[in-house]
């Protein structure tokens, strides 16, 4: 095989079939993707959950992760919102004409070590390549299945006044982490993007509390978005606290040297729950037994007036509400 990525590798002959054979099912090796058929083939009992994403990040490598960490996580984690076990996914790679093999190999390889963290298989796949100049490295999309378990009824339109917001941990890790190598920036300590998998963390919640109301990672938009689309869905207020909010110093240093708000700053391995107020001690502290979310808080509440609205009580005694992003700060983020 060449050393780098070919127009030929994308044609569906022989060096497409080598690249596949070589690259990618020596790593994601498993019996349903090994049959190389047109689909992957499963047998489930209950309720399936489906999602789909793609990854356009840029780089394709930053501290903490890569694209292909990128995608299981970001697939993972969107069917963990929903109260599912993930179980199986697929992986497309556009690659640009050029990419050394040796790159596409990295983030293969970051695939499968991602996938095995979280306990799920990449049973099928697809393989493109386009011309120099006409993608930018890498684009992976995926798909993703999971089963729901008995009794368990997440949304974004369940929250309910009284109950409680809870978050897993630090927002802001992500963006700040991807934007520090994209525009060379550098600080005292090393920004690392916070990309992982939470459907473990996910699993011991509802072992904790069957009643979550609901579940979102606050990804692109970040927590701000992510606040206001639970509020938007559910038609209640939210009303959360400056102070209660983590965040690592050498992100806030960043954002205020840039003029960036952390509310507004991507995350892809942190999760927002909003619980019934007699479980969030439960539910907080299965959080916190998990790595992931050892700096977890309870950061507001849920209120029935002004449907549909966020606001915010700031560290100077005084409230302001909390938009949704209007447009994208920081793009090709994930």
């Amino acid at each position: 095989m060449e050393d780098r990525i070919l127009l030929a590798h994308g044609s569906g002959g022989r060096l497409a079939h080598e690249l596949v054979e070589r690259t990618f099912v020596v790593a994601l090796d498993n019996p349903m993707l090994s049959r190389l058929d047109d689909s992957a083939v499963a047998e489930f009992n209950g309720r399936l959950a489906f999602t789909t994403d793609s990854y356009v990040v840029s780089p394709i490598s930053f501290p903490g992760g890569d694209i292909g960490r990128l995608a299981v996580c970001g697939t993972v984690n969107d069917l963990a919102m929903s109260g599912a076990k993930p179980l199986y996914l697929s992986l497309a790679f556009i690659i640009e004409e050029g990419l050394p093999l040796n790159d596409l190999k990295q983030v293969v390889d970051s695939v499968a070590l991602t996938a095995r963290e979280a306990g799920v298989s990449i049973v099928t796949g697809d393989t493109k390549v386009v011309h120099r100049g006409s993608a930018d490295r890498l684009f992976i999309n995926t798909a993703g299945i999971g089963i729901i378990g008995e009794g368990v009824d997440i949304s974004g339109s369940n929250a309910r006044p009284g109950d409680k917001v809870l978050l897993s941990g630090t927002i802001g890790d992500h963006g700040m982490a991807v934007l520090s190598v994209r525009e060379g920036l550098s600080f005292s300590t090393t920004l690392e993007s916070d990309c992982a998998p939470l459907n473990a963390m996910v699993a011991d919640m509802l072992n904790a509390c069957s009643d979550i109301r609901c579940l979102r990672d606050p990804t692109r938009g970040g927590l701000a978005t992510t606040l206001n689309e639970l509020a938007g869905q559910s038609g209640v207020s939210i009303r959360i606290d400056e102070g209660s909010i983590p965040v690592r110093e050498e992100v806030r240093a960043a954002c205020e040297m840039l003029g960036l708000d952390p509310l507004y700053i991507a995350n892809e391995g942190k999760l927002v729950a909003i619980v019934p107020s007699g479980h969030a001690d439960r539910v907080l502290q299965a959080i916190r037994d998990n790595p992931c979310g050892r700096g977890a808080s309870v950061i507001g509440e849920v209120g029935a007036e002004n449907p549909g609205r966020v606001v915010m009580n700031t560290g100077i005694g005084s409230s302001r509400i909390v938009d949704m992003l209007t447009g994208d700060p920081l793009p090709r983020i994930c």
